[in-house]
């Protein structure tokens, strides 16, 4: 079952089960109560499909990466977050600041959790998944790297427009069958499978559980592995998961650049 968000044309925000090109309205994320009548895709204009309260992306978890850059596998995820404002949906336009200086694409499988999870199993952790989505983790090379005492991950990622998610919320999945890729300019420039994870998603949450509560609707960002590289303005990016759909922004500099 896929899930999305949107506007529709009279401004209203709806949140509701993609089926047949339409988008049926639920009161709530997971929910079963229709909240009005079902209204055509053509007829919306698609955000984030979820609106997270924590936004939580994993450094070093794909193997190839790890084994690449010479690191050990993580026995805990390695993790930052990124700003509520970092979000941004399909067809956005993100505007690389003049500070960022270089930026890199980081295509990645995207977790939302569904269910209030505090320290739980990887079998109960597993229950707490709602679904997967698309992410690309725009990151600031420049800034993350620009003071040796301390590697700035919050900053490096939270420029607005730097977490986009999207297009939809796949519940019904196997993660481990999946590819991640990233077009740029309708070239693929990354691809890699989901089940060279070091940390399976559900050892991600339940680990995640351990350090703090995960709420319905927060997102977890699973990691890249090798194949990021850098973009710049005019360029579209987009990231493509097999069963879950693409999602793809346009690059674009300030305005006094």
């Amino acid at each position: 079952m896929k899930w999305a968000r949107g506007i529709t044309g009279d401004g209203s925000e709806v949140m509701g089960v993609v089926a047949d090109g339409m988008l049926h309205p639920r009161a709530t994320l997971g929910s079963d109560l229709a909240t009005g009548d079902a209204i055509s895709l053509d007829d919306v204009t698609l955000l984030a499909p979820v609106d997270p309260g924590k936004f939580i992306g994993l450094w070093n978890n794909f193997k190839a990466a790890a084994e690449k850059g010479g690191m050990a596998h993580p026995e805990h995820p390695l993790y930052f977050f990124k700003a509520d404002t970092s979000l941004s949906g399909p067809g956005a336009e993100v505007v690389l600041p003049a500070a960022a200086g270089r930026v890199v694409f980081e295509g990645e499988l995207g977790i939302v959790i569904g269910k209030t999870c505090e320290n739980v199993t990887p079998e109960a952790a597993k229950d707490a998944i709602f679904g997967y989505t698309c992410i690309n983790d725009f990151t600031s090379l420049d800034v993350l790297n620009a003071d040796p005492s301390f590697p700035q991950w919050t900053r490096a990622k939270s420029f607005d427009g730097f977490g986009v998610v999207g297009p939809v919320i796949e519940t019904d999945i196997d993660w481990r069958a999946l590819e991640i890729k990233v077009l740029v300019n309708d070239r693929e420039r990354q691809s890699y499978p989901a089940s060279d994870m070091i940390l399976s998603p559900e050892q991600i949450v339940s680990c995640l559980s351990q350090d703090m509560t995960l709420n319905p609707g927060d997102l977890i960002a699973c990691g890249t592995s090798i194949g990021a590289r850098p973009v710049k303005a005019g360029m579209v990016v987009e990231v493509v998961i097999d069963g879950i759909g693409e999602v793809g922004v346009t690059l674009s500099a300030p305005m006094d650049a």
